[in-house]
């Protein structure tokens, strides 16, 4: 991994990604401004800026791998947690049958929500959290998703109605996850250059080992002292995580630079004393940028596949049950898939690096819609037991592999198709866009499971095998039209 070296001066501040040198860098430093030929304009004494304030220590790779050991641990066990929710959906399914539960007679699709709205709102808060992340420090906001989490835990455990759930686990542990996660996709992408999709697929895989630690685990709690006592263990466990992966967690010394830059015009342009201004103005997105066409080919694709990505993950379980097996295998399925998404974002990670990350990208996406038509629709038709449970097994494997590296090469995407001086300043609306993709897409696959009798067979869910196949067949066209504008973009330099 290739240290980031120190930047002499604001004007290499801005020509930090060779590969992005026709995409300007929005940011209003207080410095004087830079003429075309290179030399400063004259400007008022009070707004200069010291060059040596500016030139930020080279980093070290001892550096580098306390980040990305930082980065994994805030994945492993924010996204861990979300990809194991297919555990409390198969118990609270299970619990709809029964009376007097607070899931009693509620359909497949409105407990999904709970899970839903945990995995959507951890990328919708992104454009806030991500602004407040440059504004303060990455340390500072994850710290404060640790305490919203345990909150949102506690709560949860004291629930006595289904929308008490769907409030706690779902709503507010999604807005405490999003203040954890974000800032380590964010921050983390920028230490690295060369082999910034191994590093990411590195970092992201914690979202697979995640899921394969606490799958069991969750399975195992719920087992031995029940699902109120398990939200309250898993919550403390989770919080303290947080906390440790967050520690050590903060920007390269280029981007640091950058964005004391950006701080100091704000202070300059509102007064020290105005405070309260300089809270709510914060950077969310590059308009500039937003307005290409190769912006919107990189959103149409990401909110597709997020509308995909998480139905098979969160109705694994439950599906497993319609082919024979226990709720303990069901939640092994899960293990299964989530160690089958650490060894692929590792793996493909090392092949995007010399391939190029957007090839890699539209590989992976279209392997994982071949695989939803191939494996898992021809699972929910077969009458052969044997055969279903096959596919199904192939599907679990398939999907966890390719599926899920989109997820790890989306940052290493973005930095190769906008460059590392834009990326905090788009990534944000991206992965708000993908969060509205979940909110839409996982909820409506859940209302194709009709009743709890529906989703007993295996044909119940042959409509949302369907859906997740042509959510994921619109995303590779998306990330083609992306493909086709960075290749227009590159002839035109």
């Amino acid at each position: 991994m290739a240290a980031v070296h120190s930047a002499p001066s604001l004007h290499s501040l801005q020509s930090h990604a060779s590969s992005s040198r026709d995409i300007e860098l929005d940011v209003i430093a207080p410095a004087a401004p830079t003429t075309p030929s290179g030399g400063n304009s004259t400007a008022p004494p009070s707004a200069a800026v010291s060059q040596t304030s500016l030139t930020p220590p080279a980093a070290t790779k001892m550096r580098e791998i306390s980040i990305c050991v930082s980065a994994f641990f805030l994945t492993f066990t924010t996204c861990g947690a979300v990809f194991s929710f297919g555990v409390y959906q198969d118990l609270y399914q299970t619990m709809a049958e029964e009376p007097n539960t607070p899931f009693t007679g509620a359909s497949p699709a409105i407990i999904d929500l709970i899970g839903t709205l945990t995995a959507a709102f951890m990328m919708l808060g992104a454009p806030l959290t991500i602004g407040y992340t440059k504004s303060f420090s990455p340390r500072a906001i994850i710290f404060t998703g640790a305490v919203l989490y345990f909150v949102a835990s506690i709560l949860a455990s004291f629930s006595q109605h289904l929308w008490q759930f769907i409030l706690t686990q779902g709503l507010l542990m999604g807005i405490a996850t999003c203040l954890s996660y974000i800032p380590a996709v964010t921050v983390a992408p920028m230490w690295f250059d060369r082999n910034r999709a191994l590093a990411m697929g590195l970092i992201l895989s914690g979202t697979g080992v995640g899921g394969l630690v606490f799958s069991p685990f969750l399975q195992a709690l719920n087992a031995s002292v029940g699902f109120r006592n398990s939200l309250r263990i898993a919550g403390a466990v989770t919080t303290v995580c947080i906390v440790i992966g967050g520690i050590v967690l903060d920007w390269d010394p280029v981007s640091k630079a950058r964005m004391q830059a950006e701080k100091d015009a704000r202070r300059s342009r509102y007064g020290a004393g105005d405070r309260l201004r300089q809270f709510w103005d914060i950077p969310l997105v590059n308009w500039r940028i937003a307005r290409s066409s190769k912006f919107t080919a990189q959103l149409v694709a990401g909110m597709l596949q997020a509308a995909a990505y998480y139905t098979p993950v969160f109705f694994f379980s439950a599906y497993a049950r319609t082919l024979g097996y226990s709720a303990k295998t069901g939640a092994g399925f899960i293990s299964v898939n989530n160690a089958c998404n650490a060894l692929g974002k590792i793996l493909l990670g090392i092949v995007a690096d010399r391939i190029g990350r957007v090839n890699m990208l539209l590989i992976t996406t279209a392997l994982s819609a071949i695989c939803s038509f191939v494996f898992w629709l021809p699972s929910t038709l077969t009458p052969s037991l044997p055969a279903a449970q096959g596919l199904f097994i192939t599907y679990a494997i398939t999907y966890g592999t390719f599926a899920s590296a989109y997820v790890s090469l989306f940052p290493a995407a973005l930095i190769e198709v906008f460059g590392p001086q834009n990326f905090a300043s788009v990534n944000g609306v991206l992965y708000m866009v993908r969060g509205m993709g979940t909110l839409i897409g996982t909820p409506s696959a859940g209302a194709m499971i009709r009743s709890s009798a529906h989703a007993a067979l295996p044909s119940g869910y042959k409509d949302m095998s369907v859906l997740v196949g042509c959510l994921l067949a619109g995303a590779t066209a998306g990330v083609v039209w992306l493909r086709i504008e960075q290749g227009i973009d590159k002839q035109q330099r």
